[in-house]
């Protein structure tokens, strides 16, 4: 079958199956929903499915009457969690029944609970299909590998709202650094990465202590460490003397947004520049992780003998 984007798809859905659908803008799903929903007829080929079909889109009634196939463009994006959870029971009685369902969403852990397989478009093929155990890694990785260069495009200034100290250094500039050595604002789990902080020292000081907090976006503090703890010792500075601190770590974050915090002061915490949640960044990674360590957990089965 060719039709725009697709220019020779061949997929089959098996019977009482729940088929979840992801991809990119462009990819291809609205077009392969509507064609299955006879909605549209494709350029060259045929569709072959049930007569009695159809199509609930993004804010549209959810209408789980029989029928041999539904499809559903995000169907269940804006709904209450009441709401949600009584459609996905009314979907497994459909498949019971006998449906094929088409399900395209963004929502991966509703997928992995609902659907039999994954089918993952890219630019009009189908680029995998199979468990979702199997796709969605290599469908994230895709994204990931998306984010990292287009986080190296943005450029977000250092937020100086919340900046206190009695300015006997400032800080010049704050960035998160990537795997490869270039700023981004978009890390990788489990990959190498820095945070380089810039600073310039207007009155002599004699012992700085410089410092970096990283913080979850409701403000739960992950991780913070400084000069002095890790046994870096940073003065005397003059007036006049610049400074640039890399702090190098494994960035073992589970995937989500972050802020990072730095400082410079004395020992005794007196601040010369302090900037709490100067700057945002995120984490992205290849799978799903919850909380916020990546604790990469080796996982052993044992049988106690019988």
């Amino acid at each position: 079958m060719t039709h725009p984007p697709f220019a020779d798809l061949t997929i089959d859905a098996p019977d009482r199956a729940m088929i979840g659908i992801v991809g990119l803008k462009g990819s291809g799903k609205a077009a392969l929903l509507r064609l299955a929903a006879g909605l549209e007829n494709p350029a060259s080929g045929t569709v072959e499915a049930p007569e009695e079909r159809r199509l609930i889109k993004l804010g549209e009634a959810l209408n789980f009457s029989p029928v041999g196939l539904l499809a559903l463009d995000s169907a269940l994006s804006c709904q209450d969690a009441l709401v949600r959870e009584r459609a996905c029971l009314s979907l497994e009685r459909l498949r019971r029944t006998g449906t094929t369902i088409l399900f395209a969403s963004h929502d991966q852990p509703l997928l992995t609970r609902l659907c039999d397989e994954i089918w993952w478009l890219d630019g009009g093929r189908v680029a995998a299909k199979g468990d979702p155990r199997d796709v969605f890694p290599k469908y994230n990785r895709f994204v990931t590998e998306q984010l990292i260069p287009w986080g190296r495009s943005l450029s977000e200034p250092v937020d100086y709202s919340a900046r206190r100290g009695d300015g006997r250094a400032g800080i010049v500039s704050l960035e998160t650094i990537a795997a490869d050595g270039q700023p981004s604002l978009v890390l990788r789990s489990r990959e190498p990465a820095s945070v380089r902080v810039a600073l310039r020292y207007s009155q002599a000081v004699e012992n700085p202590v410089i410092g970096i907090m990283i913080r979850t976006r409701v403000g739960l503090e992950v991780y913070g460490t400084n000069t002095e703890l890790e046994n870096v010792r940073v003065g005397p500075c003059a007036a006049g003397d610049e400074l640039r601190v890399v702090f190098e770590f494994s960035c073992d974050l589970c995937p989500g947004e972050y802020t990072l915090t730095a400082a410079s002061h004395d020992p005794d915490g007196t601040a010369h520049d302090w900037l709490d949640d100067a700057v945002a960044f995120s984490v992205a990674a290849d799978r799903y992780t919850a909380g916020v360590a990546n604790l990469r957990a080796a996982v052993r089965v044992e049988r106690a003998a019988s």
